[in-house]
């Protein structure tokens, strides 16, 4: 294993963007297309991503709207919606589902602002451990003299700091937009 700054780069990037992702789908009182990408729809044999079967748009600042290509779907999706255990009741209108999104609760944004650190966490494990692999790829290599060990380690050492204090970011927005009404 050899020191390569452009994958751990990489790597940490990829565990901010999963980050994102992960908080994409948590439910901010704001509709949000995101919110249905979790959603997996069984049709045609097969469970398929609802953005793969149906238009997501956002026509309203709490509503949904799901428009279903196939009218032989809609049951299918309306089903995976309800499934998915979002809270979200829809209202079906021929192939389109419209999705009202309710009030949260106190509770419930503070439930979501924990969810939230969870996912930001073992988002800094993942760098943590990113950082750990490169640090040991500096000591195992003999190419490199002492001051060559202590550079590479502050430079990965930098790249970690530059990625929590991202993470730490990216969390403090996601807490902001969850407790405000």
């Amino acid at each position: 294993m050899t020191y390569n700054k452009n994958d751990i780069k990489r790597r940490m990037d990829g565990a901010i963007e999963n980050l994102h992702k992960e908080f994409a789908g948590l439910r901010t009182g704001r509709a949000s297309a995101s919110l249905l990408d979790p959603v997996m729809v069984e049709v045609y044999g097969s469970k398929m991503p609802l953005n793969q079967v149906a238009t997501v748009s956002v026509p309203e600042s709490r509503m949904l709207s799901v428009q279903v290509w196939d009218a032989n779907n809609t049951k299918a999706v309306e089903k995976a919606i309800i499934e998915a255990g979002l809270g979200l009741n829809p209202q079906t209108e021929g192939t389109t589902l419209r999705l009202p999104i309710p009030d949260l609760t106190e509770d419930r944004r503070k439930e979501l602002t924990k969810v939230a650190s969870k996912y930001a966490e073992s988002t800094r494990i993942a760098i943590r451990n990113v950082r750990r692999d490169g640090m040991d790829a500096i000591k195992k290599d003999e190419d490199y003299s002492e001051d060559d060990k202590k550079r590479l380690s502050d430079e990965v050492q930098k790249l970690t700091d530059d990625a929590v204090k991202q993470v730490d970011e990216t969390l403090a927005t996601k807490e902001k937009d969850i407790m405000t009404v």
